[in-house]
């Protein structure tokens, strides 16, 4: 029996692999096994881990380009969607503590205040960012007198024109509110003299603190206001404070006070740039707010205020997704503007991704417009979904054409963009009063896309006669992300019209969950396209490295 005991347990210890001869030995045995698995296993982890760490050290932890480009996107997108999702909390709740009446009265007032505004733009902040000699005290010094001396003309000239804006449009209120919303101009020029360094070099961490931490705090000064005043006067104080948030916070995040020495020559200089944008803001304030001006004259301020509010809902997207575009890509390309092969990779590489993610987003807004609305204002904003769903494939065309923007721009070629507004403005001028005439608000969004894709066309052939874009190349990158969203749309109709679309809310739950899996579809196989090709960054050039 002894004996027999011991060959079971010595058969036991075998079949677990172990030469052991009793059961003692065999824990042992399983014991070691079980760590030295486990050893590994955590071998593994933290390789893996440092391998990650030092992944992501070559990507951020460096002062290369790509690096300083990635951080300054991460700073800036970290920034402005915390901005956007409080604007975007901000009007839900106002849209139902105000009377649609008050957002019509304050897009009058936004919009004749930007008209002066934009008539004395002089491009001092892009001027100091092209400028290879834009970070010498010098040129700094003369770009805040020359902002100061800019803001001040345009209060001067807003003060006077009030009250005939104000008799124009038959508001007597229009003049107190614009001589306040103003105000906004004096805070903007003054801010702090070093602020637009943080631009130039790429330290947009304190760029990001500065104009969405000023504007998060306005808008939260603007709720509050509105909350206990119930009138368009909170909403223009609120708008005024945004401006003066941002003033306070730039000598914070920027400190330095302006000497009192203007260096002309630097001054001259920066005028020079200025020059081939000059006209540029009036042109562009035409395209963006002509709409506007002509509602406000063909229907009452109800109307216009659905319009404004139902338009804001993409417009403050786009504006999120044009600044950042503009805050990286100009920097960055201003660093390669001499290299034009890689301006050109650099140019379909975004646009690809801004194609990639932006023609499903225009599908499901356009999809579930009427769904949005009655979720984010309320059941009588509904009316505005036309002018939602046309103005989703406006603001898209907008950011395609940012990005041409910002190649013309580092190429010093600011000339042939005014070239290019022009020519938008022109089209808009021509189209925007018959089309509200004839087909009503939604009118109004389609003269916009109609100049919108006019100048997108222009600039493109523009920018091919200074970079040598194939575009062919650039129109290859549109073919995948458009299949994938006329995909979305077959899906999304065909579940319709079985009757899946009960609710709202179920409506963009369905839309929402199409959109994702072509995100998903598309990425992947962009992603697993671009590995064949050359690295974004890389540098093929002397002058490039």
């Amino acid at each position: 029996m002894q004996f027999s005991r011991k060959s079971n347990l010595s058969e036991l210890s075998r079949s677990h692999g172990c030469p052991s001869r009793d059961l003692v030995a065999n824990a042992i045995c399983r014991s070691d096994v079980g760590t030295i698995r486990v050893s590994n296993n955590s071998m593994n982890l933290s390789l893996s881990r440092r391998r990650f760490k030092e992944t992501l050290s070559s990507f951020l932890g460096n002062e290369s380009l790509r690096a300083r480009a990635m951080r300054g996107g991460a700073w800036l997108g970290t920034g402005s969607v915390a901005e956007q999702a409080v604007r975007f909390a901000r009007n839900m709740l106002l849209a139902r503590l105000l009377a649609p009446g008050a957002f019509g009265t304050m897009a009058i007032v936004l919009s004749s205040a930007a008209l002066v505004d934009t008539l004395t733009d002089v491009g001092m902040r892009a001027a100091i960012i092209q400028s290879p000699q834009g970070n010498k005290p010098a040129y700094i010094n003369s770009s805040w007198w020359l902002g100061v001396s800019r803001a001040i003309l345009s209060y001067l000239i807003i003060f006077i024109l009030a009250p005939s804006i104000a008799h124009f449009y038959g508001r007597p209120e229009l003049s107190g509110l614009l001589r306040l919303a103003l105000l906004s101009v004096l805070f903007s020029g003054a801010m702090s003299p070093r602020s637009v360094l943080a631009q130039r070099e790429m330290k947009l961490g304190r760029w990001a603190a500065i104009t969405n931490g000023g504007g998060i705090c306005g808008v939260l000064l603007t709720v509050v206001l509105c909350y206990f005043m119930r009138n368009v006067w909170a909403l223009a104080l609120g708008y005024c404070g945004e401006n003066a948030f941002r003033f306070v916070l730039s000598y914070v995040a920027c400190p330095g006070f302006p000497s009192r020495h203007i260096d002309w020559t630097a001054a001259r200089e920066l005028l020079t740039f200025s020059r081939g944008i000059f006209g540029l803001a009036p042109l562009n304030l035409v395209i963006g707010r002509a709409d506007i001006f002509v509602l406000a004259r063909l229907y009452p301020l109800t109307t216009v205020g659905l319009y404004a509010m139902a338009v804001a809902l993409v417009t403050t997207p786009s504006a999120f997704c044009t600044n950042i575009l503009g805050q990286i890509l100009l920097p960055t390309l201003s660093g390669v503007q001499d290299d034009t092969q890689r301006l050109n990779r650099i140019l379909v590489e975004v646009t690809s991704w801004l194609l990639l993610l932006g023609l499903p987003a225009v599908i499901f807004i356009s999809l579930s417009a009427p769904s949005l609305l009655k979720l984010a204002y309320g059941a009588r904003y509904a009316a505005a979904a036309g002018p939602l769903a046309v103005s989703s494939v406006v603001v898209f065309v907008t950011v395609l054409n940012a990005v041409l923007t910002c190649v013309l721009f580092a190429k010093g070629q600011p000339a042939l963009h005014r070239h290019a507004v022009v020519a938008t403005a022109a089209a808009m001028l021509i189209t925007i009063y018959p089309a509200i005439k004839f087909l009503g608000p939604v009118g109004a969004q389609i003269a916009a896309l109609f100049a919108g894709m006019v100048g997108f066309a222009y600039q493109l052939v523009l920018l091919r006669s200074v970079t040598s874009l194939n575009l062919f190349r650039y129109g290859s990158a549109f073919v995948q992300p458009a299949i994938g969203a006329a995909a979305m749309l077959g899906v999304v109709l065909g579940c319709r019209r079985l009757g899946l679309a009960a609710s709202p809310a179920v409506d963009i739950a369905l839309c929402v969950a199409s959109c994702l899996i072509v995100y998903g579809i598309c990425a992947s196989a962009h992603v697993r396209a671009s590995k064949r090709h050359i690295s974004l960054y890389s540098s093929e050039t002397p002058e490039s490295a």
